[in-house]
């Protein structure tokens, strides 16, 4: 099968350190999976590109020879580096098994349409926190965020195009485990014939839902921090899901039964690949259970 994984915060870590150390156990967890199966790996970044983004904000503070770093480009290296550890991660515990195949991270761009919506509603906030009056004189557009102060907000537009789509494929055809699409990948727009960045962040399991249905994956799996995802959440008759149909979780959705910032995109994620894939198969679940979800035994299992 072809399948791909989409990798949530759990697997990743806020520090280099942390990081490494998650890669690891992220890596031991789906190494069964690989083992047997065609897969494209795509991860977020949200920590990793906040932080990064944060370094070049307070360097400035302290020393005008920093300079800003464009949100596009903060993506671009949170991408390059959570793919380093990844990749190595995943080729150790290859080398530990004695299987030969080769590991790559594709840096990925996304197209997104400039004149999506989202642009005229930013939502997505990343980087320091600021005073009222320092939100007054930024540039950027700013939000107060749970009463702690002001931070940037970007938009998060949907993604329209993987632009190294071909890349990826022959690369998977050819016998590589692929990295892709990290944080939702770069996002840019077409002009004039020609790909601009764009301040923006797009849904990690929007542009694996994307990757996959383009692909024609057999399997999207999206790892998360829960087993099941549930219906009824935190009420005595909280209950998890385990195989149900698109329209099910049509109704589900319909019934605001998933929180929008957390389970609904991935729920949503999973109902676009299947409409798009009539034989395929959407899963969630955590990363201990992986290999077992993708053998239909536990998780929550969307089908036609």
């Amino acid at each position: 099968m072809k399948i791909v994984i989409a990798l949530g915060g759990n697997a990743l870590g806020s520090t280099p350190g942390e990081q490494i150390k998650n890669a690891k156990i992220t890596a031991k967890n789906i190494l069964p999976i690989i083992k047997e199966h065609n897969c494209i790996i795509t991860h977020g970044n949200g920590p990793q590109v906040g932080l990064i983004n944060l370094a070049f904000d307070e360097g400035k503070k302290v020393n005008d020879k920093v300079y800003e770093m464009p949100f596009a480009e903060c993506g671009a290296m949170s991408e390059g580096y959570i793919g380093f550890h990844l990749v190595n991660a995943i080729k150790n515990e290859l080398k530990i098994e004695g299987i030969k195949k080769d590991v790559i991270s594709v840096l990925t761009n996304v197209l997104v349409d400039k004149n999506d919506e989202a642009f005229d509603n930013p939502t997505k906030p990343i980087g320091s926190f600021y005073t009222e009056e320092e939100a007054k004189k930024s540039p950027f557009v700013m939000k107060e965020d749970a009463n702690r102060g002001y931070r940037r907000v970007v938009a998060s537009p949907k993604p329209l195009k993987i632009i190294e789509e071909d890349a990826i494929i022959k690369l998977s055809d050819n016998g590589f485990i692929v990295v892709a699409c990290g944080g939702g990948g770069i996002p840019i727009y077409e002009e004039n014939n020609k790909y601009i960045p764009v301040d923006a962040v797009i849904d990690k399991d929007y542009a694996s839902s994307k990757l996959a249905s383009d692909i024609k994956a057999d399997m999207l799996l999206i790892l998360t921090a829960v087993k099941n995802a549930k219906i009824n959440f935190g009420k005595t008759d909280e209950k998890d899901l385990g195989i149900i149909t698109k329209e099910e979780a049509k109704n589900y959705l319909a019934n605001n039964e998933f929180k929008a910032g957390s389970m609904k995109p991935k729920i949503v994620s999973l109902i676009d690949f299947i409409e798009q894939n009539e034989k395929g198969t959407g899963i969630i679940t955590d990363i201990f259970n992986a290999y077992d979800a993708i053998n239909l035994k536990c998780g929550t299992i969307i089908k036609n």
